[in-house]
Parts: C-alpha cells; structure tokens; sequence
C-alpha cells in the first residue's frame, strides 16, 4: 500500500540498485523452483534446471526463452494456460481471451496487475473518482485498473469502449476527477464534450496506454484542457512492466518484475542503450512467467530518474521484435539469421534488407564491419545460404552505418 501523503508509492521505488537486485535474484530461485514443482509445462521447457544455480543476470540469461508468440499452440495443446498456470482454474477469479485466441489468468491477490503503483505515479490518490474506459469486455485491461483503483482507494466508473455520447455526459455529471483508457479516446470525449456543451472540466489527471503517446498530444491535454496525463506499458500476460513518472523521462520498470533487453530472435542481452525484445520475468506466484519474450522492442534508458525512483527504465515503445518475412516462397526469421552469423566476431550489427527489383525478391544483407577482411563477403553469402535457402547480396559498411533500433529484417517491398 501506498505510504500516506508520500511522494512515491512505497520504499521499494527507492532502494538502492544494489540492494534491489539482492533482493530479486535472493527470491528468484523460489519463483522457479514453485514454476517447476506446479506448473507442468515449465517442467519440460526448463529441463533440469538447478534454480539455485540462478543467482544473477547472467544466470537468468543461460535459462530458455518463452515467447509470448507461441502461447496459442501450447495453449490449445493443453488449455487453458498451456500448463504455465501454477494455479488450477478453480480456484482463479477470471479468465480472459485476448485475440490468437490467448487466454490469461486473473488471481484473487488484491491488485493483482499491480496498477496502483502507475496510478500513483500518475497523480492519483484516495478518493479519486475513475472514469475508466479500457475494455471490459474479454481483454484484462479494464480489471488491471479496477485492481490497482481497489487498491488505492478509488471509486471507478466503468466506461469501457464506446457509447462515445453518454460517456461525456457521465463525466458531466458524475465529475470524475481522473481519466483512464487510450490517449486518443480521451481526446475524442473531450472534443466530443466541447461539441455538446458539456463540461469535463473535473477531469485532471490520466493514465494512459494501448498505443503511442505522442509528446503533441500530451501537451495538447495539459494546456487546452488542463489534465497532466502519463503512460504505462503493460501486457495481458504480465499486467504492469513500466510506467511513467513526474520526471517524464522515460518509463520505470514495475518493482515485481525483471526486464532484460535481449536481441530480437534470441535470449541474448544487449548492452544498455541497445534497442531489442523486452523480456520479462514476473514474480506471480499464479502465473509465474520466466523470460517471457513479448515481441516488443524497446531499450534501457541509462541511469536514474529525476523524480527519485532507482529502477531501470525504458526509453518506450519502439516496435515489434516479429520480423518475419516471406522471401521468394520461403519464411525468413531474425533467428535464423543471428545464428547464421554468430561466428562471424567481426560483424557488430546487421539488417536484411529485402526489396524487389521487376518480378523478383531481393535481398541485401548489410553487416557492420571494422575494415573488409579478405573473404568475409563470400563466406556471409554462404552463411546465409545455408540458414535460409535463399541467395543474399552481401554489403560491408562502417560500423555506426546502419540505424540503432534493433531491427534485423527490413522489408521494404510493402513500402514500395
């Protein structure tokens, strides 16, 4: 629970480094060894697993990954949670169905999504009347801030989506004094509003996430119409990774969860300030996740917030990670091509840009590379041969050539 008249959350938002990532890698063992002993899936995807032995980062990097993209099949092969759930479905609160279909668990913990603590960051505080307006309709989204709304102490209204008219006039008359939802929604009530002659002028605070936040938007909510609004970044699976804070320089990673930045296709973490696939591990004792890949690109912002909070952050949402392609028939995956050119020391960063020229595929694969060794051009082209079955033109450029947001597969024919 939140500290009374406090300025963060709880002291845990401003532990030392150090002493936070004692504190996580002392109860991660626990977390596996409950995955192991009661969820039967990750009996068979860990192996034989000491979890002793995962003491640090760098152990947790040896572990398999578990890609959010392969949750339907597993799911429907053992449904509903693919043996993942370490909770039988009995003794749950609910079930959710987010498009693949995939389907996601909801325990009885209090704030179980962990929502207060964004909501907090956000401005939000005992007594504060929500108008929440994300889905309540399948997807988690309007439970993860009821849970977090129970929490602190907020009464909510449950907008959901839609009925555009009568949401405006709810916020008229109820004066709600905080908005939660999608950034563009919120502008569509408020436009919506000023067309109707309604005030929501109570409306002074929001949480927002579901799609980009553009810093033009955001201004505009602050000086048109006098509501401060941060961003949170969240999954179906996870609930809270990250959110925003009053410095409003990046996002801070959630206190129960683990973030590693990874490049995109493999479990291997990337240096700070690298774009790559978020990957998280959450201390859910219902649906205890490990390494979950959840195709999301984003990169650590390095050092601390402003605001006072010690924990990582992200610089935000900076793509999809799933950069699959279909090449002259055949299916090009960032995976093949990273294990295609792990041997190759000299090559510190690539991308596969494919194109057309007239009725036919091509692809030009640049690699970043100090000098141009004798032969590299020929053995790449072999390399990716064998990876793929598909030819490959092979480009050396200068290492700080290609840009820095983590993506491997450039296909360029959609834009053509």
């Amino acid at each position: 629970m939140p500290e009374s008249g406090g300025v963060f959350f709880d002291r845990q938002e401003v532990r030392k480094p150090a002493e936070r990532e004692q504190a996580i890698f002392h109860a991660l063992p626990g977390l596996i060894r409950h995955a192991l002993d009661n969820a039967p899936a990750f009996a068979a995807h860990l192996g034989d697993i000491d979890p002793d032995s995962v003491v640090d980062r760098a152990a947790l990097a040896k572990l398999p990954i578990l890609r959010k993209a392969d949750l339907p099949a597993r799911q429907q092969a053992a449904l509903p949670f693919g043996g993942l759930n370490a909770t039988p479905p009995g003794r749950l609160v609910r079930i959710f169905a987010s498009p693949g279909p995939i389907y996601d668990p909801e325990g009885a913990r209090l704030d179980y999504w962990r929502f207060a603590r964004a909501l907090f960051a956000a401005g939000f505080r005992t007594g504060d009347l929500i108008h929440n307006t994300f889905s309540y309709h399948l997807t988690p989204a309007g439970s993860m801030i009821e849970g977090g709304a129970r929490a602190l102490g907020c009464p909510v209204v449950p907008g959901g989506t839609g009925q555009t008219e009568l949401q405006v006039r709810v916020i008229h008359d109820l004066r709600p004094t905080g908005y939660t939802g999608t950034p563009s929604f919120l502008l569509t009530l408020l436009e919506k509003a000023r067309e109707l002659g309604l005030s929501t002028a109570s409306l002074k605070k929001a949480l927002v996430s579901g799609e980009a936040f553009p810093a033009s938007l955001r201004d505009r909510l602050e000086t048109e119409f006098g509501i401060a609004a941060y961003q949170c970044y969240a999954t179906a699976d996870i609930g809270l990774i990250a959110y925003e804070t009053s410095a409003r320089e990046g996002l801070v990673v959630d206190e129960a969860v683990i973030v590693e930045i990874v490049k995109p296709g493999t479990g291997e973490p990337v240096p700070d300030g690298e774009p790559g696939e978020v990957v998280v591990t959450v201390f859910n004792p219902d649906y205890p996740l490990i390494r979950f890949a959840t195709g999301d690109i984003s990169a650590v912002l390095p050092g601390e917030s402003p605001c006072g909070r010690t924990n990582m952050r992200l610089k935000g949402w900076l793509g999809r990670a799933d950069q699959a392609t279909k090449i002259r028939g055949q299916f090009v995956h960032p995976h093949q091509l990273v294990e295609a050119l792990r041997r190759f020391d000299g090559v510190s960063r690539f991308r596969l840009e494919v194109d057309r020229e007239g009725e036919r595929d091509r692809m030009i694969l640049r690699c970043e590379v100090p000098g141009a060794p004798s032969g590299l051009e020929q053995a790449l082209a072999e390399a990716i041969r064998a990876a793929t079955g598909l030819r490959a033109e092979i480009e050396l450029v200068a290492p700080g050539t290609l840009p820095n947001d983590g993506k491997l597969i450039d296909d360029r024919r959609a834009r053509g």
